[in-house]
C-alpha cells in the first residue's frame, strides 16, 4: 500500500486489516529501535513493542493528524516502556548487551568503525549510558530516529522550549 500513514490509521479504524500491516510495517523498526533503548531488556523492548501496535489498533480512531503518526506512535511507544519500567520497580543499571545497541546505530544509518573510530565509538556509547534517561530520550528521538524538534515535544509531552532545554 502506498498510503500516508493518516489514510492508514483511518482504513485500520474502519477494519481493514491490510491497511495497519502496512503501518506496522512502516513504524516497526523505529519504534523498536527507539523502546530498546528506554527499556532494560530486548525482551521489554519486544513486549512495550507489541503494547504499542496493539494500542495503535485499538485507538487509530482516536488519531487526528495534529502531529504526524510517527510521533503519535512514539508517545504510545513511551507510554508502554514506563508502564513494564514501573512492572520491573526500579531502574536497569546498563544495557544487557552493548553489541545489540552497535546494530541498532548501523540499522540507523551510523557508520562501522574502522582503525581509531572504534574507540571514538566506544567514548560516544559509554557517554550515551551516563546520561540521565531524559537526555537519552531526547537524542534518541532527535538524532536516530529523526524526528523534528516539535514532533519530539510532543512525544515527550513538553513544549518545545522544554525540549530544547533539554536537548542543549
Amino acid at each position: 500500500m502506498d498510503l500516508d500513514d493518516h489514510e492508514l490509521l483511518q482504513r485500520t479504524a474502519a477494519g481493514q486489516a491490510d491497511a495497519f500491516d502496512a503501518f506496522v510495517s512502516r513504524h516497526a523498526d523505529p519504534v523498536y529501535r527507539y523502546l530498546r533503548v528506554h527499556t532494560a531488556t530486548e525482551a521489554d523492548a519486544e513486549d512495550a513493542l507489541q503494547e504499542s501496535f496493539l494500542a495503535a489498533w485499538r485507538h487509530a480512531d482516536g488519531f487526528r493528524g495534529g502531529a504526524s503518526a510517527r510521533a503519535w506512535l512514539l508517545t504510545i511507544a513511551r507510554h508502554a516502556a514506563h508502564r513494564i519500567y514501573r512492572r520491573r520497580q526500579g531502574e536497569p543499571a546498563a544495557f544487557e548487551d552493548i553489541d545489540s545497541l552497535e546494530s541498532l546505530g548501523l540499522r540507523a544509518g551510523w557508520g562501522q568503525p574502522d582503525g581509531d573510530g572504534a574507540d571514538d565509538q566506544d567514548r560516544v556509547r559509554r557517554a550515551f549510558e551516563r546520561l540521565a534517561p531524559e537526555d537519552r530520550e531526547v537524542l534518541t528521538l532527535r538524532d536516530l530516529d529523526g524526528l523534528s524538534g516539535d514532533e519530539t515535544a510532543a512525544v515527550l509531552e513538553v513544549s518545545l522550549a522544554a525540549m530544547k532545554s533539554r536537548l542543549h
